[in-house]
């Protein structure tokens, strides 16, 4: 009767309530798993003037690449060093080598073979993860990709951050929701899973703005999903907006009950692998709570069990 009344979500084997990233590693992978955040040395087409100039407002120089490797280093070396430390911390653990910095199918397919092919062969590399942008895969690139999963599991990690072209335009993404839509749709035709990343807190966003974001990709063919939390870096364009006009920053506890509503409405089998960003402490400017990120999910924890709710329990009166 006690175990009855727990009604544990069914993608977790602990107190959470959605289906965590370290749940699934575990299960598909029955060990230790660590991601190794890589810089290729791709740019994006709204750095380098093809679709524009600067990057997404909120993007450091890095690419979104703030923990990545060092981009003098070639990839070996990135990797080697960060591994090793990895290993330290959890002796016998297996890797994930995570393309992150700026759009890593942005390129000539030449480029984008050179800097995957070297893990293909790397039996403690059990994934390969590639940040890009929906507009930036063309059939040759995705076709390539898609044939890679005969050696390794292959995860397609794509930029959206909002379905309203409004903001995506105030922010720079330069690629419309309707461009999301068709990466995504030669992705998932090929096979290859997917993580989607949505960002709260854009400015000018208001609750019902985000949690329409979320519905929307909680319905999507996704595998994944990322949410984070905004936050405003020193030496991007935003926080010459924020210092200019301070815009509203979620608090927070509005931050908090935002992301449990939007877990309602997200697919219980979309994979949770990440609930909140946190940026460099040395850079960072707002909003200075985002630094404690164990706590924030803790009481992601805690308001969900308060409400009784878990991942997906919306969707499935909604559909």
């Amino acid at each position: 009767m006690l175990g009855d009344k727990m009604n544990k979500f069914k993608y977790s084997n602990d107190n959470k309530r959605y289906y965590t990233y370290n749940y699934f590693l575990k299960s598909r992978y029955h060990k230790k798993i660590a991601k190794v955040s890589l810089n290729a040395g791709f740019t994006c087409p709204n750095r380098d003037g093809s679709k524009g100039y600067g990057g997404c407002i909120f993007c450091s120089s890095s690419g979104s690449g703030d923990y990545a490797g060092h981009i003098q280093d070639d990839l070996l070396t990135q990797f080697n060093d960060v591994s090793s430390m990895m290993s330290q911390k959890w002796p016998g653990c297996e890797f994930i080598a995570y393309f992150q910095a700026n759009t890593n199918t942005y390129g000539p397919l030449d480029k984008i073979k050179k800097a995957i092919e070297p893990f293909l062969d790397m039996e403690n590399v059990k994934e390969i993860a590639i940040a890009t942008r929906p507009d930036c895969l063309s059939k040759d690139i995705v076709e390539y990709l898609a044939s890679l999963k005969k050696y390794k599991d292959i995860y397609i990690e794509l930029g959206l951050q909002t379905i309203h072209d409004q903001t995506g335009q105030f922010i720079n993404r330069q690629h419309t929701y309707q461009e999301f839509l068709d990466g995504l749709q030669l992705l998932r035709h090929y096979n290859l899973e997917v993580c989607v990343h949505i960002i709260n807190g854009l400015p000018y966003e208001t609750k019902e703005m985000m949690l329409e974001t979320a519905k929307v990709v909680g319905q999507l063919d996704i595998q994944a999903l990322k949410i984070h939390m905004l936050y405003i870096v020193e030496n991007t364009k935003l926080a010459s907006i924020y210092k200019e006009n301070k815009f509203k920053i979620l608090s927070r506890e509005e931050y908090i009950d935002l992301v449990v509503e939007q877990l309602r409405y997200i697919r219980e089998d979309i994979i949770i692998e990440r609930l909140t960003g946190d940026g460099k402490l040395d850079d960072l400017i707002a909003p200075m709570w985002s630094i404690k990120k164990v706590t924030i999910l803790n009481d992601i924890d805690k308001k969900m069990k308060e409400l009784d709710c878990y991942q997906g329990d919306l969707y499935v009166k909604n559909h």
